[in-house]
């Protein structure tokens, strides 16, 4: 194992030790590093904006580890918040290697190396890492954009942002399904992210509630991806386009969940909540 730095790494995930997870020693129980770095491989697909099982469904494999090698520097202890960094360095012909560094703050306390092998999902057998895949992992760990932002009618995008809103809103959240769909789909500007298989992975719409004042909604984000700023990436351009047709306030309806995440991008309430199709919701409002 080479020595790694935080500057080797594009991707991180942050934990912090829990009290189930230290040793009558007081410090983390060694073989929790691993779990530690597994727990952060499934946030690296999400950084690839990459759902895990309709990723690999689609490549007709699966990923299976081959061989982890894990060296301790230093101990992590109770309440010690940890970065876990991850990034693929090396594609064989069915082999990935995937060097791994925890660190506490600046320090290096845990190196781990997995080999990843790309595999028949029945019998186990290797195949072929696809040549899409590669390309994928390439252009994240060379800094690239993981999705690509669409911004169109609804007879170019509705297609694909009636699938998601359907799989988020009626199915999972349980909203009635004539709720969901209203005329305003006809008229309004839609969003929609894809992932680099092409894949609608979030969406939303902008409406013109007044005169200078726009009205964002429909946010949907397939639910594996969410926390990955996909919604953010959503919400921006929707909010470039109300700027640029001149628009000088922006406004949404947050279901209460939902309200840290607009906070965070500069959106304030406005109101009381109330409940729309079953749900509490807040107006929230954003200058332009």
């Amino acid at each position: 194992m080479t020595d790694l730095t935080r500057t080797d790494f594009r991707f991180f995930h942050r934990l912090r030790v829990r009290w189930a997870e230290v040793d009558l020693q007081k410090i983390v129980f060694n073989a929790h590093y691993l779990m530690y770095v597994d727990t952060a491989i499934a946030d690296y697909w999400r950084a690839l904006a990459l759902p895990y099982d309709i990723t690999m469904h689609a490549l007709a494999g699966d990923l299976f580890v081959k061989k982890a090698t894990v060296e301790y520097h230093g101990s992590a202890r109770l309440d010690d918040q940890l970065d876990v960094g991850i990034k693929c360095a090396r594609i064989g012909t069915s082999s990935m290697l995937y060097p791994c560094a925890i660190f506490r703050g600046e320090e290096h306390l845990i190196s781990c190396d997995l080999v990843y092998v790309f595999a028949d999902p029945a019998t186990q057998k290797s195949r072929p890492v696809p040549a899409s895949f590669r390309d994928i992992l390439m252009a994240y760990e060379a800094g690239e954009s993981m999705v690509r932002m669409e911004v169109g009618s609804w007879q170019q995008l509705g297609v694909e942002a009636s699938k998601l809103r359907t799989e988020v809103f009626v199915e999972e959240q349980r909203i009635p399904a004539e709720m969901e769909w209203d005329a305003a789909d006809q008229t309004a500007l839609h969003a929609l992210a894809r992932n680099r298989m092409g894949l609608a992975v979030a969406t939303g719409r902008l409406l013109q509630h007044a005169p200078g004042v726009a009205r964002i909604g429909r946010m949907a984000v397939s639910q594996v991806l969410r926390g990955s700023n996909l919604g953010r990436e959503v919400l921006q351009a929707l909010m470039r386009a109300a700027k640029e047709r001149g628009d000088r306030e922006v406004l949404l309806h947050a279901q209460r969940t939902a309200r840290g995440f607009y906070e965070r991008l500069g959106f304030v309430p406005r109101g009381e909540p109330f409940e729309e199709a079953g749900i509490v919701h807040i107006e929230m409002v954003h200058g332009l």
